[in-house]
């Protein structure tokens, strides 16, 4: 593999990505995780109630399950444009209903939620931890994670059910996914109180709470010759571990042409509709305060969009084996195969041919392969924040990623180099 530049990354960033997996079960983990990184690269922490200033140097902004992150460098314009790599936190899952404690027949249930779109057979017979954002009586916000077996979803034992053979199985969201955690009565407020004594807090500091299920199986090299990884939530915690990598290694460049930007979104699963999706003014609006901070004025800030590409990176689907009628028969992207320029003439992506002229570029700078990826013209195809972004901002988007397999499975499983090959190719994007 040749390149004009040294790659910034190999086999270590695969293995620092398990850590991070492993760290973020939720997104509100997944941002506290990348932010946690950012300040050890010097990054620094800005409110959205603060003023801002215009110097050079990293910050980020958090909201929830958000995060947005930017270098200034030395001779940064206030009409620089912007090199943004935008991702999502969230990933499908079980989520705790306000009334969380329920049960039948001597056994005590916790009520979930189906959030996004998971492959619900993948949560049955799981051991499963639970996670996320607590919030206080005082108005402050604690991280909780019960990283281990806490909670299960128990199949039907298949001579309770004999037509599972024939007909297949069938789930139905509300009887059949309400995980197990304990015998005996149901008591209200059993699991919050629980939380409360598990995270050092006195009963009744809770008073809001945003919890999901995750399984507790640690991410894991997978074959005879670790070639794959298997893991939860690479849709899409592996393109925020790139690109929170990548966007820490460039801050230490000289000469940058651009301002780097990453934007990490929540609620891509459903829509994004929310104020820390893509659809929602949180990127417009760091993208514009960073210009004003900058003494930018509207013009500044129009000469600087229009100058503004973002790499929109979320998981694509490697061919599958044992359903390769189900992809376009010429388009078939394979396992550490490098990163997938993902391409729909409909406007699923947001790619365009000179999108794919930029892309080409950083891939053949940092001596990366990459791949294409369109789906078969019979089936229904996926979206991205990517064509969210574009129309919202009028910015120029790309959209990449990593192939997988068992997308929105409670574990999915994609190739062990192409992690850093994406960060690789990130690194040489947001350089320019």
């Amino acid at each position: 593999m040749s390149s004009s530049a040294p790659a910034r990354f190999d086999r270590g960033h695969t293995d620092d990505l398990m850590s991070f997996l492993t760290a973020s079960p939720t997104p509100y983990h997944a941002v506290a995780t990348a932010a946690e990184r950012l300040e050890k690269a010097g990054f620094r922490q800005v409110r959205e109630t603060d003023a801002w200033d215009g110097t050079t140097g990293g910050r980020f902004v958090l909201r929830g399950g958000a995060i947005i992150a930017w270098f200034v460098p030395e001779g940064a314009t206030a009409h620089t444009p912007f090199r943004i790599v935008g991702a999502h936190t969230d990933s499908p899952n079980l989520r705790v209903k306000p009334l969380p404690d329920t049960g039948a027949h001597g056994w005590r249930q916790v009520a979930v939620e189906i959030y996004g779109g998971p492959l619900l057979n993948s949560w049955l017979d799981r051991d499963l931890g639970l996670a996320g954002r607590l919030s206080l009586r005082d108005g402050s916000h604690r991280l909780v994670n019960i990283d281990r077996p806490l909670l299960r979803v128990p199949q039907l034992a298949i001579h309770l059910d004999r037509s599972v053979h024939t007909d297949g199985l069938k789930l139905d969201k509300q009887r059949h996914m309400q995980p197990i955690w304990g015998l005996g009565d149901v008591h209200e407020g059993d699991l919050i109180s629980f939380l409360e004594e598990e995270s050092g807090l006195t009963e009744g500091d809770v008073t809001g709470w945003d919890l999901m299920a995750h399984s507790v199986e640690q991410p894991a090299y997978l074959g005879r010759d670790r070639e794959l990884l298997a893991g939860p939530r690479m849709d899409n915690l592996l393109s925020v571990h790139a690109a929170t990598a990548a966007l820490a290694a460039v801050s230490t460049s000289t000469g940058l042409p651009y301002i780097p930007v990453l934007a990490a979104f929540d609620h891509e699963e459903n829509g994004s509709q929310s104020d820390t999706g893509a659809d929602g003014p949180l990127l417009g609006t760091v993208l514009e305060r960073s210009v004003f901070a900058r003494g930018g004025s509207y013009e500044d800030k129009a000469r600087a969009f229009a100058g503004t590409v973002c790499l929109s990176s979320d998981t694509g689907h490697a061919v599958h084996p044992n359903y390769a009628e189900r992809h376009d028969p010429t388009h078939h992207p394979r396992a550490n195969g490098g990163p997938i320029l993902k391409v729909n003439v409909n406007q699923r992506y947001a790619t365009d041919g000179s999108g794919r002229a930029v892309f080409a570029a950083a891939c053949e700078k940092a001596g990366v392969p990459w791949q294409t990826f369109v789906s078969n013209n019979a089936m229904p195809c996926g979206t991205t924040i990517g064509p969210i972004t574009a129309a919202r901002h009028g910015i120029q988007t790309i959209d990449v990623g990593v192939a997988i397999l068992s997308m929105h499975s409670a574990r999915e499983l994609c190739g062990s180099d192409d992690p850093y090959l994406l960060a690789n190719a990130i690194a040489s994007f947001l350089e320019g």
